[in-house]
């Protein structure tokens, strides 16, 4: 890459792709992949983003339309057979086909599926990195057929062709060295400092008032224990309300099977996908936060709950311990008796929630910093 590999001053041409669709926020990935990108923009770096074409997954209300540049960042849709278990996969290879055959310095690679077509652009001669945001293969959705199988293609290529792996966890680092023997990069996700909003939208909306809910916010996918969460709410004793706030990725089918489970109980609402003002309030106004998963990368919506100051009740798997230390009450992954009796104690004495929220947000600002973590990506792309 020339003078790029020893001046921190020279402006790169950068692509990032892998992600749905920017600006939105359907998964963890879009998030990281905008914060990365705007703010690279800002540094006066040339970025583009290579969107996949088709529908929001929160449903079509959601789709923005075409927009060509979004905080600096140039937008580029690509051909996508918007049908389920090809979207993925073609908007892959052809943003790699876009991506070798542009003009970039650098191409950022997002999950482990896309990076199946990353020799494509490193055959052109460009600098890859690729992101791992999770071990995608062990998701639910994708055990057994064509989309396991794919995965674990993808995740072989990005340790072939990839020149840097960037991972978000200290178990996928171990992943890596001792099944490929391939050394990678700990980069974290980062967390803003964000704006507390007074609950208007959702009194109107749900019918919820600061300190009456309980929260889960995220993707309604099986790997993040929701049904765990339902089973054990049900038997807790308390007037509060457990909002469960996300839209369904492929998972129709779990959605209904949760909706089955709360239907006898009005204490439990599902409000779809959310964003904007609704998702700010939800998260400024919440009694705790809950994240009760069997699997994670490295999960964006905890930071964000902790940069909200909320306290926060998470499963010991090691990608949500590893993110709140000491600050976050802890219980035992899919021990649906241990996560009923935390929820009662929380529920119970509000001096603990106080206490915890006092820890979260100062502690997960300092951790979790976007400049630092641009920073470090910028000093891998050179």
């Amino acid at each position: 890459m020339g003078k790029t590999d020893t001046n921190d001053n020279e402006k790169l041409k950068i692509c990032m792709l892998g992600h749905k669709r920017v600006p939105s926020r359907e998964g963890g990935i879009e998030i990281v992949v905008e914060e990365l990108a705007a703010r690279m923009a800002a540094l006066g770096h040339s970025v583009v983003c290579y969107n996949r074409s088709g529908h929001h997954v929160g449903g079509r209300e959601f789709d923005s339309g075409y927009i060509g540049e979004y905080k600096g960042i140039q937008l580029r849709d690509v051909f996508t057979i918007d049908k389920k278990g090809l979207a993925a996969v073609s908007s892959s290879f052809f943003g790699c086909l876009a991506a070798g055959l542009g003009s970039y310095d650098v191409v950022h690679i997002h999950a482990e599926g896309p990076a199946a077509f990353c020799w494509i652009p490193r055959l052109f001669g460009k600098r890859v990195i690729l992101t791992v945001h999770g071990l995608d293969w062990q998701r639910e959705k994708w055990q057994g057929g064509f989309g396991s199988t794919y995965i674990h293609f993808g995740e072989r290529m990005g340790v072939r062709w990839a020149h840097e792996i960037i991972v978000l966890s200290e178990g996928v680092r171990r992943y890596f060295q001792e099944t490929y023997g391939r050394r990678t990069r700990y980069i974290p996700n980062g967390v803003t400092r964000p704006v507390f909003l007074e609950p208007n939208l959702i009194l109107t909306k749900i019918g919820v008032e600061k300190n009456s809910y309980i929260l889960y916010l995220g993707r309604i996918v099986p790997e993040k224990g929701i049904h765990y969460l339902i089973e054990a709410f049900l038997k807790v004793r308390t007037e509060k309300k457990l909002v469960i706030a996300g839209g369904s990725s492929d998972t129709g089918e779990y959605l209904e099977r949760l909706k089955q489970m709360a239907e006898k109980d009005n204490r439990v609402v599902f409000t779809g996908f959310v964003q904007g003002q609704m998702l700010q309030e939800l998260y400024s106004n919440a009694y705790f936060y809950t994240l009760p998963s069997d699997l994670e990368g490295m999960p964006l919506s905890l930071l964000e709950a902790m940069s909200y100051g909320n306290c926060c009740l998470v499963s010991d798997i090691e990608e949500c311990t590893a993110v709140v230390e000491d600050k976050a009450m802890v219980f035992m992954r899919g021990a649906i008796e241990d996560l009923r009796e935390k929820m009662q104690i929380l529920c119970d004495d509000e001096e603990m929630i106080l206490g915890y929220r006092r820890k979260a947000a100062d502690f997960i600002g300092k951790k979790y910093n976007w400049e630092d973590i641009v920073r470090q990506t910028l000093r891998l792309y050179r």
